[in-house]
């Protein structure tokens, strides 16, 4: 099985040139905030992602930043713990730290997933396309198709992602397309098959819309 190309592969110049000609109304989006500058995480792996992400969920980033730690420094050396580290963890230790029962349940379930194979380790994930892997992810407990796709994006890099459930994006959206109100999902799906494959780069600029 090949690997997928990766955000870092594409020429992100042709791709803005190719999005600006394919879309003018995010041309102009893309010609007003300029370049395209991610700063993903593509160096996690699939299930590090997935850990952060579930500690971090509902949570405002320093509480969420602080817990995080404090889970980490109880599971052992202030790193997320390998996969099958986690099971010999007491609740009491995991609950100590800060995570709820819900949390604490889905990290366990994280762990098992990727250790019985359902969650892949990197190299299996970067040859895997983006909705076989999407449905192993949320076969954890606890992780949604959001949570998933914005691991295809800032974990691995994956160029064609568009999480149209993101509140961000839908706003930007809107103002990119003068709408009065906020976008059905059908209407962005439509829209959206202007910019295949680099679906994950016009999201970005809608995020950054939000900014001007």
């Amino acid at each position: 099985m090949a690997r997928i190309p990766t955000i870092r592969s594409i020429d992100l110049a042709a791709v803005r040139k190719q999005l600006a000609q394919a879309d003018p109304a995010l041309g102009r989006v893309i010609k007003q905030v300029g370049a395209f500058t991610p700063d993903w995480r593509l160096d996690a792996s699939p299930y590090e992602g997935l850990f952060r992400s579930i500690v971090y969920q509902q949570l405002s980033g320093k509480a969420a930043g602080t817990i995080f730690n404090r889970v980490c420094a109880a599971c052992g050396d202030g790193k997320i713990p390998a996969p099958h580290l986690v099971a010999p963890i007491e609740d009491s230790t995991l609950r100590g730290a800060g995570l709820s029962r819900n949390k604490t349940l889905a990290i366990r379930d994280l762990a098992a997933r990727t250790l019985d194979g359902t969650v892949p380790d990197r190299a299996t994930a970067l040859k895997t396309p983006d909705e076989e892997l999407i449905e192993r992810l949320i076969a954890v407990r606890g992780v949604g198709r959001w949570t998933a796709e914005m691991l295809l994006m800032f974990g691995l890099g994956r160029p064609d992602v568009f999480p149209v459930s993101d509140l961000g994006i839908r706003k930007g959206f809107q103002l990119t397309y003068g709408m009065k109100r906020m976008p059905a999902e059908v209407t962005m799906r439509r829209q959206a098959r202007l910019w295949a494959p680099y679906r994950t780069i016009a999201s970005w600029y809608f995020w950054r819309v939000l900014e001007l």
